[in-house]
């Protein structure tokens, strides 16, 4: 039984280091669309390149 449990060890072990590395990439992005004008841009969408990840700019342009 303790050859199982040796020989699982290392890979749980890096299974759960790689878990809490992916779960740390998590980041709030913020700024604000203006038009040539420098007037914000309301009801602009925005979204994290290759995700599914966003979210719509408010009546100031701003985004978070």
């Amino acid at each position: 039984m303790k050859k199982l449990y040796r020989s699982m060890g290392l890979p749980l072990a890096m299974l759960l280091l790689f878990t809490s590395m992916a779960l740390a990439q998590n980041r709030t992005v913020t700024g604000t669309i203006t038009d040539e004008n420098g007037s914000g841009m309301p009801g602009v969408n925005v979204i994290v390149k290759g995700t599914s990840t966003g979210t719509t700019s408010d009546a100031d342009g701003k985004y978070s």
